[in-house]
């Protein structure tokens, strides 16, 4: 008889035990969803970060990348695709950088997406950074997929560059073409 009640306090207490811890995992889990909820995403880890001189950059496959491309808040991002070796996108550095000096307390953010190769970084890429004197974000796209991503930031996309894309949590534009500074600018005026 007393060994029952013993296992049946036993299993009573075990009942109010379990009960309990499950009653805090629903709430804790219930208040970490809702906290999730609140949350900003936060930017990916990447893959790889190159540093040169002083100079960092954060190298991203296209799922990473696409944090880049999808914020949902005030600010208009300005994200431009260009290459090194690409003479048109290496003329309209400095309209970009001119548009990332004149705007950036203004919630414009402007992001330069390299797709240069990912061993010509160190040996190019960073010291083009350095030489030009490049202040806006800089990043390195390195995934090999090109015909799985291009589409995936525009559809109508035909691979070519410079390319740059304009969006806010309101609207969002894809142009394939060089810019001048003051195309540039009235097109970021647009979003405001």
């Amino acid at each position: 008889m007393i060994r029952g009640i013993r296992i049946l306090g036993t299993l009573a207490i075990a009942g109010i035990l379990f009960s309990c811890n499950g009653k805090k995992t629903e709430d804790t889990n219930a208040k970490s969803e809702e906290a999730i909820a609140k949350e900003e995403v936060r930017e990916p880890k990447p893959m790889h970060v190159y540093s040169k001189d002083s100079i960092n950059v954060k190298a991203y496959d296209f799922a990473g990348l696409e944090y880049f491309l999808n914020q949902k808040n005030d600010t208009t991002y300005v994200v431009n695709f260009w290459a090194t070796w690409c003479m048109p996108c290496v003329a309209e550095l400095p309209y970009f950088e001119k548009l990332n000096a004149k705007y950036k307390d203004n919630k414009v953010k402007v992001l330069l997406v390299s797709i240069d190769m990912h061993k010509m970084v160190e040996d190019k890429l960073i010291p083009f950074i350095k030489g030009n004197n490049i202040k806006s974000d800089v990043v390195l796209l390195r995934d090999p997929d090109a015909n799985a991503w291009i589409p995936k930031v525009d559809s109508t996309w035909s691979g070519a560059i410079p390319v740059t894309v304009i969006y806010n949590k309101n609207k969002r534009k894809f142009y394939e073409k060089s810019f001048t500074y003051e195309e540039l600018e009235k097109e970021v005026s647009n979003f405001k």
